[in-house]
């Protein structure tokens, strides 16, 4: 377990279109926070940063929808995610928006760099027009059928079948998403930046450097993107909403969101220091700082090329040591959709379950679609709480503290030594820090979560073969004070390694056995986790079951949805 790192983590910026759901949450936010709080928890020096993204095209479509402003649209959603995000216990060092100020400072001082060293192309094309509504089409503003594919709803900036990054010109059938109208083409000017010219620092840095270290499906996209030869992408659009192009000719022009959303991470980086009397720069400009950037897999391409290649020609900036994205979660077999409402959304998830946030990490983890898309459904989540959250964690939890109230007042017992035939249960107890910490190192965080289980089961099944209540009834007092010392050792083992998966388990598991926060790397067999006459707290039930009545109430209201 590696500490005294600097790291600099990041979640995909949440557009504030709407509120967030759990293909967010397993995508790009529960993997992050799990590895911000492992890494703070081995003695690592973290800033997790994360921000709403206020500025995409689909801002302007959801306002238009509802006949409201952007800004209206923003305020309202970014309030709902943050708020989201805080009662669900991810822990952001900073949660900003890139609506502030020192956002637009920060994203156009990068436009004003670039452009002052000539990096830019800037060139007149034709785009597409909706005559109706008066205005070019930027991205999302058009739907047609996929050059690649021939999906009938792509997007203009991208295709979310097959994955393919696109212009609003590629799409067969174009239509106008504002008029239903099939736009004309018409001549307009715009910033390009010129990918080919970093082909070969992305041959360099990627295709020599990661291909053992990315995920395969994160490194296979790139591969692909850089195989086909990279074209120049345009960075401003012509949009009343979003960052002016700070240029004399930039009247009527704002920044493309994919250049100023990542630069998000930045200002919020800066935002934090201001805050908390710190210098952001080490955050971004050390070469020893390792930058981690959580995604779904339909942000790869932004987070590992343009990205990087904005990064680079700034020069002076880290580049990402890895970008872990997740595939897609569906739902009930089904695809996540908005426009459907086939979805379960965070904010009345916390109003449905209050206070099984950990349920629901501990399941979007364990059936993480860390590979492959990956189902949730409604009786497994149920399942999966019930046998093995309740019956497996909480149960062996619950009895032991219950027995150490019974037996001894709530007072820990005789503390073992090597004399005891048991004692060499401790070595595994104590060899799960270090198993769990190389699957998260490895970004494998259903590995880890299931190991931490597995550390559950081992103490059901010691407790279970060694059986101290009837032991206690022989009037062997000293076996079972053995037993219950190596037991609570596991309850204690279990509080400190739950902290990245079951944040709120874990402070709950502390409070009742009195304990304070362990870092991982000074945890050893002689010290012991819980020493004898420690007295512990009254127990209380971990988790609770999930009734039927609960999930059929959510299957209904699925159902009646779509």
């Amino acid at each position: 377990m590696v500490s005294n790192q600097r790291y600099t983590i990041t979640s995909a910026l949440p557009y504030t279109n709407g509120p967030l759901h759990i293909g967010h949450l397993a995508g790009a936010y529960i993997p992050a926070d799990i590895y911000a709080r492992f890494k703070r928890i081995t003695g690592n020096d973290v800033v997790y940063v994360c921000g709403s993204d206020e500025h995409g095209v689909a801002i302007s479509i959801k306002a238009k929808a509802e006949k409201k402003s952007p800004k209206e649209i923003i305020d309202k959603y970014h309030v709902i995610i943050k708020n989201s995000f805080k009662s669900f216990g991810i822990s952001f060092d900073n949660y900003s928006r890139t609506s502030n100020k020192i956002h637009h400072e920060t994203a156009s001082k990068f436009f004003v760099d670039l452009e002052k060293k000539n990096l830019f192309e800037i060139k007149t094309s034709k785009q597409l027009f909706d005559p109706k509504e008066n205005q070019f089409l930027a991205d999302r503003f058009v739907e047609g059928t996929c050059p690649n594919c021939g999906y009938e709803h792509a997007y203009g900036d991208q295709c979310e079948n097959c994955g393919s990054s696109l212009n609003p010109t590629d799409l067969i059938n174009p239509k106008s998403k504002l008029s239903g109208e099939k736009p004309l083409m018409k001549k307009t000017t715009h910033w390009y930046l010129p990918l080919g010219d970093y082909e070969n620092f992305l041959k360099e840095w990627i295709i020599k450097d990661k291909k053992n270290k990315w995920k395969v499906n994160v490194y296979g996209q790139v591969k692909s993107w850089i195989d086909g030869g990279l074209e120049s992408r345009a960075i401003t659009r012509d949009l009343d909403w979003g960052i002016p192009v700070p240029h004399k000719d930039g009247n009527g022009k704002v920044l493309y969101v994919w250049f100023d959303a990542p630069i998000g991470y930045i200002s919020s980086t800066k935002e934090w220091a201001q805050k908390n009397g710190k210098n952001w720069e080490p955050y971004w400009k050390d070469p020893k700082t390792k930058l981690i950037h959580f995604i779904g897999k339909d942000n790869i391409v932004f987070h590992s090329i343009i990205f990087p290649i904005i990064l680079k020609a700034k020069g002076n900036y880290i580049l990402p040591e890895n970008v872990p994205a997740n595939e897609f979660l569906n739902l009930e077999g089904e695809k996540i959709s908005t426009s459907k409402n086939w979805a379960i959304w965070l904010h009345e998830y916390l109003i449905d379950f209050p206070e099984l946030e950990d349920s629901l990490r501990y399941v979007l983890t364990v059936n993480a679609p860390e590979s492959k898309d990956n189902d949730f459904t409604w009786k497994d989540f149920q399942a999966r709480n019930n046998n093995e959250l309740v019956a497996i964690l909480g149960n062996f939890i619950n009895r032991v503290l219950v027995l150490t109230h019974k037996y001894y007042q709530g007072i820990v017992p005789k503390q073992i030594d090597e004399n005891c035939e048991d004692f060499k249960i401790l070595d595994e107890i104590f060899s799960y820090p270090e198993k769990i910490s190389k699957s998260l190192d490895n970004y494998k965080f259903r590995e880890g979560i299931n190991t931490f289980l597995d550390l559950a089961r081992l103490g059901n099944k010691y407790l279970a073969e060694k059986e101290p209540w009837k032991l206690i009834k022989l009037g062997n007092k000293e076996r079972v004070s053995e037993i219950m010392f190596i037991s609570l050792q596991t309850c204690a083992m279990l509080t400190v390694l739950s902290e990245p998966f079951l944040p709120k388990t874990s402070k709950k598991l502390e409070k009742i056995l009195n304990l304070k926060r362990i870092n991982w790397n000074h945890i050893t067999k002689t010290k012991f986790l819980i020493n004898s006459e420690h007295i512990i707290n009254e127990p209380e039930l971990i988790f609770r079951k999930i009734e039927d009545e609960e999930i059929e109430k959510q299957l209904n209201k699925l159902k009646g949805s779509n």
